[in-house]
């Protein structure tokens, strides 16, 4: 087998009704521009509180992606 090289990258997704909404969506807007997704790995999770409105769920994530040299 050859050898690999992967790139991290950090993000942060989110959403109103759950962390995994917020996952989820990161995953997928991320899919849209980067190629061979491998792994996503949540590095923490948290809720932005604003009196009034509704919670938002956040979460951090490390997403791997296969390294081609040029990217």
């Amino acid at each position: 087998m050859a050898e690999s090289v992967y790139k991290v990258i950090q993000l942060v997704g989110t959403s109103n009704e759950s962390w995994e909404k917020a996952a989820a969506a990161t995953i997928e807007q991320a899919s849209q521009t980067l190629r061979d997704l491998r792994v996503a790995r949540i590095v923490e999770q948290d809720i932005h509180i604003e009196p009034g409105k509704s919670l938002t769920y956040r979460v951090k994530m490390e997403l791997s992606f296969k390294y081609e040299e040029g990217t």
